[in-house]
């Protein structure tokens, strides 16, 4: 059985959702991510995806993928990928699981047909959905596991989205997620501002607005430069101790994305990706447990870096 057949669901045609009512914010972040998963180039490449598979395992698993193994015994499970996008951290986390357990891809944008491609190109069986993740056409408490990598701070309420989704988990079934941390002061307000500057723009002048800063992150890359901040400056979040120069930059001043074995396309599709969402909210720490607990959820895992929070958790 498919998960269609397993939650008895009717297959909605993709573009279905066009008609629902979005939010100003919420129908600009849907196009977006229909605009940026349609250039697969530009994330598609062995070296993209090595990067974020050893990215993905460290977050959930402590970097060990049989600790993955483990939550997919007991029998073939449904997982539901809320905001699958083109289904890239899907593929790359769940890799031949996806050939043992049952598959539902859900995301308001077209790119949930490239997702269906995409899973087609790799022989993997799933079914898909373009709705919103807030209007799941699925029982309560009737899937598996959830996974949402990198969604939920680009609807209009992170809080919001994690109670409503964890209605859908069944009991003791894992919750798997990220969202974004909140950033020192400065970057804070650099980052916000340029977003709102690419408000107006169509996403094609955005993403070559954006060409600038990140060939700026390759120049400050490339000088291999590191400072000594010497104590902490509180004022401006700013942490002491040694750090490249670009990443000075990057956690405190302006997201400019540079790894050497990436491209500037490749390069420039992480910053697009954070700039020209109008949703993109950012957490503290305490936010995001709150909203565990709100939702009825006990943390198992909770990875702190400076981008964001991932969170493995357990419906009670």
């Amino acid at each position: 059985m498919s998960a269609f057949e397993r939650l008895g669901i009717t297959p909605v045609p993709a573009g279905s959702g066009d008609n629902i009512e979005y939010s100003h914010a919420q129908k600009q972040t849907k196009q977006t991510f229909s605009f940026k998963w349609g250039k697969r180039h530009t994330y598609g490449s062995p070296v993209v995806e090595a990067v974020q598979i050893k990215w993905l395992f460290e977050r959930y698993c402590d970097g060990d993928p049989q600790m993955l193994d483990k939550w997919l015994t007991g029998g073939r499970k449904i997982i539901l990928d809320a905001g699958c996008g083109a289904c890239y951290s899907a593929l790359l986390f769940f890799g031949d699981h996806l050939k043992e357990h049952d598959y539902l891809g859900v995301d308001i944008s077209d790119a949930v047909k490239i997702g269906r491609q995409r899973f087609a190109e790799k022989g993997y069986p799933g079914d898909f959905l373009q709705v919103s993740l807030l209007d799941l056409p699925i029982p309560d408490e009737s899937v598996d596991m959830i996974f949402t990598e990198g969604v939920l701070h680009h609807t209009d309420s992170t809080e919001e989205s994690i109670r409503y989704l964890a209605t859908k988990l069944k009991k003791s079934g894992r919750f798997l997620f990220y969202v974004y941390a909140k950033k020192a002061v400065i970057r804070e307000f650099t980052d916000d501002f340029i977003r709102d500057n690419l408000r107006e723009m169509s996403d094609e002048q955005a993403w070559e607005a954006l060409m600038p800063l990140s060939r700026l992150g390759v120049a400050l890359g490339r000088l291999n430069v590191e400072i000594d901040v010497p104590e902490d400056i509180p004022f401006l979040g700013i942490k002491k101790g040694k750090i490249d120069l670009q990443r000075f930059f990057y956690w405190n001043i302006c997201k400019m994305y540079y790894r050497p074995d990436f491209d500037i396309e490749e390069l420039n599709h992480i910053n697009f990706d954070w700039f020209r969402p109008l949703n993109c909210h950012r957490h503290t720490k305490e936010e995001v447990l709150c909203y565990c607990q709100s939702a009825g959820l006990v943390v198992e895992r909770f990875n702190v870096q400076p981008s964001g929070f991932t969170v493995v958790a357990r419906k009670l």
